[in-house]
C-alpha cells in the first residue's frame, strides 16, 4: 500500500505522454468473471422458472437466467437448478404450492414474455410465497430488444426489494481501470460494465495511466484523471456520446475528482498555489474554484456528503492519515472524523450518509472497514492485506473494492455486514479502482 506521500510523488513523476483516446462505448469481450467466495447467511430457497414465450420463433432473451444469477450473487438466495424443477408454470393457474413445498422452495418466480412487434415486448411476472400459498407481487412492464438485459436487472431489483425490504442494485454499472502488459508497453483502459460484469465497454485507453473514475449522480458521465499533455488532468466524459471536456489541467497535481450530489460541481485535489495538495471545489459551468483547505499537511481523496453540505477527505495533519471534513461551500475549520486506528484513508459515504467506508490499517494489513458515523464505531469487513478503493452500491448493502489475488490486482465485493463476499477477476492483466454507479434510469 502506497503512503499518501509516495502516491503523490508517483503522480508527479510522469513526463510527456501520448494523447489518451476516448472511446465511444467500444465493446470488449466479457472479461469480468464473478465468483462467490463466501456466504455466511442462511440463503432463502427460491425457484426462478424459465419465462414463457408468446411470439414468433424462439425467445430473444432468457430473462429468468439473469434474474436467477442476480439473486444468487446477492448471497441471500439459493436458486433451484432448472433440472430439479418438476414443473415450469408461467401463470398463477399452473402453480401447485404443494409440489413446490415438497421441493423445499420458499419463494417462486414465474413470468411470460409477449411479443408486440419484432423489437418490442411486454413482460409479466409474479412472485409467490410458497409456505403461505399466496402471491407477494405481480408486475407488468415493457421493453425493446436492446434493453432486455437491463429489464431483467430492473425486475431483479423489484423482487429483491419485495423480499428483503432493501432496494436492489442490479440495474447499475461499475467503472474500473485495467492495466495490461509490462513497462514500457502498458495499456491502461477505463471500462464500464453491468453490475454482473456483462456489457463491458472501453471508455478511454492510453499507454499512460488513467485513474480515479467517478460517476455523476445521473450515471451519464464519468470524471477521471489522465496523464496526457505532460501532467495529470481531470476530464469529464459523457458516456452515450463519448464527448469529453478537460475541466482541470492546472500546474501541479490535478487529482481525485468526485461529483457533487447535484452534478454541478466536482471536488478535486490541486497543488497549484503552494505545491502541496489541497481540497478544492470546481463549478463545472463557470470554472470557479473554491479552496477549502490550506494547511502544511497533505489533504487528498475528497468525498461529498449526500446532502452536499460537507466534504470528507484524507489528511495527515494529525501525524498520520485520518478522515476529516470541512464545509463544502466555503473554507472552514476541519473536523476530525476517524479516531480508531492509526491509518484511515479514502473515505466513501453510503447514500444515507450514516456510514463511511475507509481503507483501515488492521494489524499491519490494509483492509476495508465501515465506520458508523452516528455511533463512532469501526467494523473491518475484509481480510486481505492490500485492500483499497472502496465504493458503495447505491442501496448501501454491498461495497466493491480493489484487492490482490497473488500477484494480480482484482476486484471484490463484500456485504455491509461482512458476511457475503465475491471476487471479480479479468482473464488477463490487472484491474483496479472500481466505482459503483448510481441506479440507472428506465
Amino acid at each position: 500500500m502506497m503512503t499518501i506521500r509516495a502516491t503523490l510523488r508517483w503522480l508527479s513523476r510522469w513526463c510527456l505522454a501520448p494523447l489518451l483516446l476516448p472511446a465511444l462505448y467500444s465493446p470488449v469481450h466479457a472479461q469480468l468473471v464473478v465468483e462467490i467466495t463466501r456466504g455466511d447467511v442462511q440463503a432463502v430457497p427460491i425457484a426462478v422458472v424459465p419465462f414463457g414465450w408468446e411470439g414468433q420463433g424462439s425467445m430473444p432473451f432468457d430473462l429468468a437466467s439473469v434474474i436467477d444469477a442476480n439473486l444468487k450473487r446477492s448471497g441471500l438466495f439459493d436458486p433451484m437448478r432448472r433440472a430439479d424443477m418438476v414443473s415450469r408454470p408461467t401463470t398463477a393457474d399452473g402453480v401447485d404450492f404443494r409440489d413446490w413445498r415438497l421441493l423445499g422452495t420458499d419463494v417462486l418466480v414465474i413470468g411470460r414474455m409477449l411479443e408486440r412487434d419484432a423489437q418490442n415486448y411486454e413482460i409479466q411476472f409474479q412472485v409467490f410465497d410458497i409456505l403461505r400459498g399466496q402471491q407477494l407481487m405481480g408486475y407488468r412492464t415493457s421493453s425493446d430488444r436492446r434493453a432486455l438485459r437491463s429489464t431483467a436487472h430492473r425486475i431483479s431489483d423489484l423482487i429483491y426489494e419485495r423480499l428483503t425490504g432493501v432496494p436492489g442494485a442490479f440495474n447499475t454499472r461499475i467503472a474500473y481501470i485495467t492495466v495490461d502488459g509490462n513497462p514500457p508497453n502498458r495499456t491502461h483502459r477505463l471500462i464500464v460494465a453491468d453490475s454482473d460484469g456483462e456489457n463491458e465497454a472501453v471508455i478511454a485507453e492510453s499507454p499512460q495511466p488513467i485513474m480515479s473514475p467517478a460517476w455523476s449522480p445521473d450515471a451519464r458521465r464519468l470524471a477521471y484523471v489522465s496523464f496526457e499533455g505532460g501532467q495529470s488532468a481531470v476530464y469529464v466524459q459523457t458516456l452515450r456520446t463519448g464527448d469529453r471536456q478537460r475541466v482541470s489541467a492546472r500546474a501541479g497535481i490535478n487529482g481525485a475528482p468526485v461529483f457533487s450530489p447535484d452534478g454541478r460541481r466536482i471536488a478535486l485535489v490541486l497543488s497549484r498555489e503552494t505545491g502541496r495538495p489541497d481540497i478544492y471545489t470546481l463549478d463545472l459551468s463557470t470554472q470557479v474554484l473554491t479552496r477549502l483547505t490550506d494547511s502544511p499537511s497533505i489533504d487528498t481523496e475528497p468525498e461529498w456528503s449526500p446532502d452536499g453540505r460537507w466534504i470528507y477527505f484524507t489528511s495527515d495533519r494529525g501525524g498520520g492519515p485520518q478522515i476529516y471534513r470541512v464545509p463544502a461551500d466555503a473554507p472552514g475549520r476541519a473536523q476530525r472524523v476517524t479516531f480508531e486506528g492509526r491509518y484511515n484513508a479514502r473515505p466513501r459515504l453510503s447514500s444515507d450518509g450514516k456510514r463511511m467506508a475507509v481503507v483501515h490499517n488492521d494489524g499491519g494489513n490494509f483492509r476495508i472497514a465501515l465506520v458508523d458515523l452516528e455511533r463512532n464505531t469501526t467494523m473491518v469487513l475484509t481480510d486481505g492485506s492490500l485492500d483499497e478503493s472502496p465504493s458503495f452500491a447505491p442501496n448501501g448493502a454491498m461495497l466493491i473494492y480493489a484487492t490482490r489475488q497473488g500477484a494480480r490486482g482484482v476486484l471484490a465485493t463484500v456485504s455491509a455486514d461482512g458476511r457475503v463476499r465475491q471476487r471479480l477477476t479479468v482473464r488477463q492483466g490487472q484491474v483496479q479502482e472500481p466505482a459503483w454507479s448510481p441506479l440507472l434510469g428506465p
